[in-house]
């Protein structure tokens, strides 16, 4: 059949083989979701199945072969769906499903279809006379119009356009999630929607608005609590105290202070620090709010300052654990998060973890999260999939109680001249199907 189809020609090739990649980067530009959205749609719905495509006319061009604008749109588009599906069901039956990941597997398959269209590719053959028509050989770049250059002139646009939003505008500093990037926003509420794929409603939020803690929304110390507490089993050097946690300028501050003080256990800890939970105000109380499964997520600024211990995580409500979920915490450092679940097995406290970095956290928000399903444990920061665990004997069943607290000495105390810390937490909010 005889067409409109031009050869593959180099350059606008090369652009579409490098099209995934821009698309892989947008998926980590949570602070721009417009840009994400649209860039990562126009590459899934037309540039798998465009180097497929390109890759079979240019093995039917050199039989004197074209493909109508028609055939080619149809195929483009059915291909790429095709290929969209086939990448995201082989993750979803192996419980590996993560955006990110499909949209790398769809970016590699593409770069090689249109290198080897590129390279499958022979030189233009004339179409043969028709009713009407004279003999001519096909442009060697092909027209305006040809799917080629507005691939390659969408490919531009949208790394043009990834470009501006990474580099000003808006008070925002970097948002490429890569190891030694620093993903700060001056937004941090902007970023409010789970990264995990499902239906999500809204079923705890706090956005620290008011003028001080809500005490229905929270406690400030562990079940334990006889006037202040502390976690013995970390053998840490603070003693939760209430007065340590206020909320101003919409945010909650956890403050930790080099200040001595005698524990209702004896004891005299070197420290006070801050801690929240939606547990209860004292042992024989009853929890404010508990949560079995559910995506977790908290934009949170850590402290500078070492020798401190920042955690964002879950308690079992019946107060043994393990079982345990730590979404975050930064242990002997401050460039890298620590991604924990811990599972009982034979008596033992068992443990998996990843971490992520190095990453500049201090330097502003950060958004950390969990999305905890019956089959599955996935850890976001900044809305990027970091660790995934699919161990059934990994995975709790009980409802928890979610906490924040400012620990300080573990794994070791402050140098002398650290005297304060302060931890500010801009948002919680879970999720639940």
């Amino acid at each position: 059949m005889t067409g409109w189809w031009p050869q593959p020609s180099r350059r606008p090739t090369l652009a579409l083989a490098l099209s995934g990649w821009i698309a892989l980067a947008a998926t980590t530009v949570s602070a721009v979701p417009a840009l994400r959205a649209v860039v990562t749609s126009v590459f899934l719905l037309l540039c798998p199945g465009l180097a497929l495509v390109l890759s079979a006319q240019a093995l039917l061009a050199r039989r004197g072969h074209r493909l109508d604008r028609l055939e080619a749109v149809v195929f483009t588009v059915a291909l790429s769906l095709s290929v969209d599906a086939l990448v995201a069901v082989g993750f979803h039956l192996t419980g590996s499903f993560t955006p990110v990941r499909a949209t790398a597997v769809l970016a590699a398959l593409t770069t090689a279809g249109a290198l080897f269209a590129l390279r499958s590719a022979g030189p233009g053959r004339p179409d043969p006379p028709g009713p009407g028509r004279t003999p001519r050989w096909t442009p060697r770049w092909g027209r305006w119009w040809s799917v080629h250059r507005l691939a390659a002139r969408s490919g531009a646009a949208g790394l043009l356009v990834l470009a501006a939003a990474c580099g000003g505008g808006g008070g925002a500093t970097e948002v490429w999630h890569t190891p030694g990037a620093t993903v700060t926003t001056s937004d941090p509420s902007s970023l409010v929607s789970p990264a995990a794929a499902g239906a999500w409603q809204l079923v705890f939020q706090d956005e620290f608005d008011a003028t001080g803690l809500n005490p229905a929304l929270w406690a400030t110390c562990y079940d334990w609590n006889n006037a202040g507490c502390t976690n013995a089993g970390n053998h840490e050097l603070e003693w939760y105290l209430p007065a340590q946690v206020s909320v101003s300028s919409g945010a909650l501050n956890l403050s930790a202070v080099r200040r001595p003080v005698t524990g209702s256990d004896g004891k005299v800890y070197p420290w006070t620090s801050g801690m929240v939970t939606t547990g209860r105000d004292n042992w024989d109380a009853a929890p404010r709010r508990t949560f079995t499964r559910g995506y977790f997520a908290a934009a949170i600024q850590i402290p500078a300052q070492a020798g401190m211990f920042p955690a964002f995580w879950l308690m079992p409500q019946t107060r043994q654990t393990p079982p345990e979920l730590d979404v975050a915490e930064f242990i002997g450092g401050t460039d890298n998060v620590q991604m924990t679940v811990h599972w009982p097995e034979n008596g033992k406290d068992m443990a998996a973890a990843r971490t992520y970095g190095p990453v500049d956290f201090p330097a502003g928000y950060h958004v950390f999260a969990l999305d905890w399903e019956q089959d599955s444990l996935t850890w976001y920061v900044d809305g990027v999939a970091r660790f995934h665990d699919t161990d059934p004997a990994h995975i709790p069943s009980g409802p928890m109680e979610l906490l924040l607290n400012l620990a300080v000495g573990y794994p070791k105390a402050p140098p002398d001249g650290v005297s304060v810390a302060n931890m500010r937490v801009d948002w919680v909010r879970v999720w639940q199907h």
